[in-house]
């Protein structure tokens, strides 16, 4: 697996250190973690069991919508 290198300020390094204290991993694992969650091409697991299905109002309903205005037309000819 390939290991990257960068640069960040020390208040962000701060963080990220803060960060992967608070979640129990070391701050390989936090950062690796952070990347593929930003990078994944997918919607994340369970994401729409989680805010899709989660409506607890009323039932929504569209307004009534009035009918579309007749306007000029932009093409010149």
């Amino acid at each position: 697996m390939p290991q990257l290198h960068f640069y960040v300020p020390q208040e962000i390094a701060d963080r990220i250190i803060k960060e992967a204290a608070a979640s129990q991993v070391s701050v390989s694992r936090y950062l690796a973690d952070l990347v593929k969650r930003e990078m994944a091409p997918d919607w994340p697991a369970g994401y729409f069991e989680e805010v899709v299905g989660c409506w607890q109002g009323e039932p929504l309903q569209r307004p009534f919508q009035d009918e579309f205005e007749a306007r000029e037309s932009l093409d010149p000819h």
